[in-house]
């Protein structure tokens, strides 16, 4: 492995030049046509730094890929083309390409850039593209994307790698263990292979690390999309296959940075399909094992993540102490790490745990740090993780702690507003807070419009499943139950019904 890995760092892909995209900036000057896609990023309520030099890298091919922000702006440019159209390459092929360059050329920046977002603008090689689970993913992916190990956020719109990603998940939610590692998650199935059979795994290099990382990725894509449920047991393997690569050892400590960080965030990507799945135990040793690699490898960024996700849980599983001083945790961590959106999403757990305990004064004063800092915007030290992350999330967390403290026609004006800022692309977070917004309605005396918003949910259960859903939409029923004689809720509750017999 590491000898391949030396030849093609001496043999780098030529650049192709982006015709495609030349033509269509036709008779504009790079600057003219820089300002016309940073207008058009206001349109939709993105931010891009674009200038003359962007525009030349992506004509140059130097820029083989665009992130999820400039590919937004494209798409919103240029409606009814692909990226594919527009002359850029499939994801697919550029994820990690950046990463094995800049390792194969090491310099004292390697190892924060190895665990960094995107330039500034981004402007890259598509290396790191965020793994986005919402706006950004603005994946991405609690978990994105992002749409990656390390920097977020939203994965949507138009996919040039459909097929890909249709095959990937037929091959979660039908395969077995051992065909879903070698189709999805390449040198990892190896990996763990030679590991099940007693024989001594290779030494593992930025093959395998960048295998790692597109593991990551894949997961959270899948989950963005389909829920948890069909993916939880599937996806330990690769995650023992990860930490088997830890055990073999590296060939440069650029590689193990990456393997590190890598099989952290495989952890708690793991984790989260555990935790959304209901195995909240599970979860708990996922979530357990990251921050004890997060400890080993000095990574605070994954540290964070970890005590993040454990707040998040101890939250669901009736441990608001525990989630409040877990969320306090990572902020102390977080702070140096200069992400606003990282703290906000934080606070936002903090608030969680406060509205557990029925500390309503705690909680509005989580909120309201919270929504400070994500006013401040996005930054390039947004994790990558942090996807999903966005507005409609935002929203989602807020319903979340109104509906603890029992102020459901509160609660039912933030989960409304969450379903409407959902990206489409997010096929569960939608069906997660459409059930939110079901069940506020029906809490506070409002049953038909519960039944409404449950049907739409269901609508949503053949794509996607999660027990965190169902539970959810199941609640409803439940309070429903006295209202059953009107034709919307006697509508929801036998179609519910049924739904539930044959799951």
């Amino acid at each position: 492995m590491a000898s391949s890995s030396v030849t093609s760092s001496q043999s780098p892909r030529p650049q192709r030049p982006n015709l495609a995209f030349r033509r269509l900036r036709g008779q504009r000057s790079p600057g003219e046509f820089a300002a016309a896609v940073r207008r058009a990023a206001r349109e939709i309520g993105e931010r891009v730094s674009c200038d003359a030099r962007y525009v030349g890298r992506v004509e140059s091919g130097e820029i083989r890929c665009p992130n999820y922000a400039y590919e937004r702006v494209f798409l919103h440019m240029f409606p009814g083309r692909t990226l594919t159209d527009l002359g850029f390459a499939p994801r697919a092929e550029v994820r990690g390409r950046g990463a094995r360059n800049t390792e194969e050329a090491p310099s004292p920046r390697t190892k924060s850039r190895s665990r960094s977002p995107l330039g500034a603008g981004g402007e890259t090689e598509g290396a790191y593209e965020p793994y986005e689970t919402q706006e950004t993913y603005d994946m991405q992916d609690p978990r994105g994307d992002t749409g990656c190990v390390r920097g977020r956020r939203d994965t949507h719109h138009t996919y040039q790698d459909h097929e890909e990603s249709d095959v990937q998940r037929r091959a979660f939610m039908t395969g077995g263990t051992a065909a879903v590692a070698a189709a999805s998650f390449g040198p990892l199935a190896l990996a763990g292979t030679a590991s099940a059979a007693g024989r001594p795994a290779l030494r593992a290099g930025s093959s395998e690390a960048g295998a790692l990382e597109a593991a990551v990725r894949k997961i959270r894509l899948l989950d963005d999309r389909h829920g948890a449920d069909g993916l939880y047991r599937r996806a330990s393997a690769p995650l023992r296959a990860a930490y088997a690569l830890l055990d073999a050892g590296t060939t440069r400590q650029a590689s193990a940075d990456r393997l590190y960080a890598g099989a952290g965030e495989l952890a708690i990507s793991v984790g989260w399909l555990a935790h959304d799945s209901g195995r909240f135990d599970d979860a708990r040793s996922h979530y357990a094992e990251a921050l004890a690699t997060a400890r080993m490898s000095g990574d605070p960024a994954l540290e964070a993540h970890a005590f993040c996700n454990t707040a998040f849980l101890a939250r669901d599983a009736g441990r608001p102490r525990e989630a409040v001083r877990a969320a306090q945790a990572a902020q102390r961590v977080a702070r140096p790490l200069g992400s606003p959106r990282l703290m906000s999403l934080l606070a936002l757990r903090e608030a969680g745990g406060w509205s557990g305990l029925a500390d309503r004064t705690g909680c509005e004063q989580a909120l309201a740090r919270a929504h400070a800092l994500f006013g401040r915007g996005r930054s390039d030290t947004d994790p990558e993780w942090m996807t999903f992350y966005g507005e409609a999330e935002l929203e989602a967390l807020e319903a979340q702690c109104w509906s603890t403290l029992g102020d459901w026609p509160r609660a039912a004006r933030h989960a409304r507003r969450a379903a409407q800022l959902q990206n489409p692309h997010f096929t569960r977070n939608i069906a997660l807070y459409t059930a939110e917004l079901a069940d506020d309605l029906a809490r506070g005396g409002r049953p038909d419009e519960a039944a409404a918003a449950g049907m739409r949910v269901l609508d949503l259960l053949d794509e996607v499943q999660s027990s965190r859903v169902q539970q959810m939409l199941a609640g409803t029923a439940r309070v429903l139950l006295p209202h059953r004689r009107a034709a919307g809720v006697s509508a929801f509750l036998e179609r519910h019904a049924g739904v539930a017999r044959t799951a």
